[in-house]
């Protein structure tokens, strides 16, 4: 996001919307960026966080774990804040080949990267089929992602997905809800890398 006056002015109209309710004021600026990134109000109310994301993303932020991305718009989208930040590498997972059919290519992917990376943080803007895929893997507790983010659209599986994650007991956020899409993965895990990289410098200043 970037900060600027008419940004300041579109998260005060915010405000005066919306109010945090039940969430922490961590979870309430995740879900201020995704309303500002859509335009949508009714987000306030679909955005779910589970098994305590914030705390699970920030602590995997500064342990450099690597982050897999399943389109490169949300690699590109990511790839300037983290820069500046903590430096975690990035990878798109539809950009991997792989020695097998486009049906199994989901699988073989997340299963060979589940044998080097068990603990990755996992960005599912769009893919269905390998958000699907990886919670076939938790499941089965072949990987153990460090964080979720699920936001991807569609009408097909989405309630049975959204079932699958709340009972994972992996950390994530996802959207309850029909809508998605990429540019909410991009504010979910941006605002994430703001609050983590705040919390880090404190800790320096305190020390």
């Amino acid at each position: 996001m970037e900060w600027n006056l008419l940004t300041a002015q579109n998260l005060a109209i915010i405000d005066q919307e919306v109010n945090q309710g039940n969430f922490s004021s961590a979870q309430y600026e995740i879900i201020r960026r995704v309303i500002y990134a859509s335009g949508d109000f009714e987000y306030h109310s679909l955005v779910s966080f589970e098994n305590n994301p914030l705390l699970s993303g920030a602590a995997a932020l500064e342990a450099r774990v690597p982050i897999f991305v399943d389109v490169s718009m949300i690699q590109g989208g990511i790839l300037p804040l983290l820069q500046q930040t903590f430096l975690n590498p990035v990878y798109c997972l539809e950009e991997i080949s792989a020695p097998v059919s486009l049906r199994q290519k989901n699988s073989w992917i997340l299963q060979t990267l589940a044998n080097r990376y068990d603990c990755a943080i996992y960005i599912i803007g769009q893919n269905q089929g390998m958000l699907l895929s990886l919670l076939d893997l938790i499941q089965t507790q072949q990987v153990k992602p460090s964080l979720i983010i699920a936001t991807s659209s569609g009408f097909i599986h989405k309630e049975m997905i959204n079932h699958k994650l709340k009972y994972s007991h992996i950390s994530h956020i996802r959207i309850d809800s029909c809508k998605g899409g990429v540019n909410l993965a991009i504010a979910i895990f941006d605002g994430l890398i703001d609050l983590a990289w705040r919390a880090k410098e404190l800790g320096i200043r305190d020390k």
